[in-house]
C-alpha cells in the first residue's frame, strides 16, 4: 500500500502559508519557527546587527573551552557586495530573485557565465 504524506508549513507569525523553517539560538537554546519568505526576511534583517557584531561557532552548537571563537574574515562583506551585484544583474537579465536568501543556482551559474 502506497502512502503520501503531504506537509504544510504555516507562518508561526501571521498564519499565513510558510516557505520554509528558520533556525536561530539565543543564550544557548535553539529555537525553530516557520515563516513566510517576508517574515524570514524581517527576522533575518532584525538580526543583523547582532550577527556582524559576534562571532560564529559554527553549526556543531556552543564552543568547548579549548576551541577558539570563529575569526572575522573580510570576505563576508565581499560576499554581500557580490550578492547585490549577482541580484541587480538578474533582475536586468530577466531572472526573479527575491532581495534576501538564497541565490538560485540557475542565476549564479549564468552569472559567473556572463562574467567570465
Amino acid at each position: 500500500m502506497a502512502r503520501q504524506v503531504i506537509t504544510t508549513l504555516i507562518d508561526d507569525l501571521d498564519g499565513k502559508p510558510a516557505d520554509r523553517t528558520v533556525e536561530f539560538g539565543v543564550d544557548g537554546v535553539k529555537y525553530t519557527v516557520d515563516l513566510s519568505e517576508a517574515n524570514a526576511g524581517k527576522l533575518r534583517t532584525a538580526l543583523d546587527p547582532f550577527i556582524e557584531g559576534g562571532r560564529r561557532l559554527g553549526r556543531g552548537g556552543p564552543a568547548s573551552p579549548t576551541s577558539r571563537p570563529a575569526s572575522r574574515s573580510a570576505a563576508a562583506p565581499n560576499r554581500r557586495q557580490e550578492n547585490r551585484e549577482i541580484r541587480d544583474w538578474a533582475a536586468q537579465n530577466g531572472f526573479e530573485v527575491s532581495e534576501r536568501g538564497r541565490i538560485p543556482q540557475e542565476v549564479l551559474d549564468a552569472y559567473r557565465t556572463a562574467h567570465r
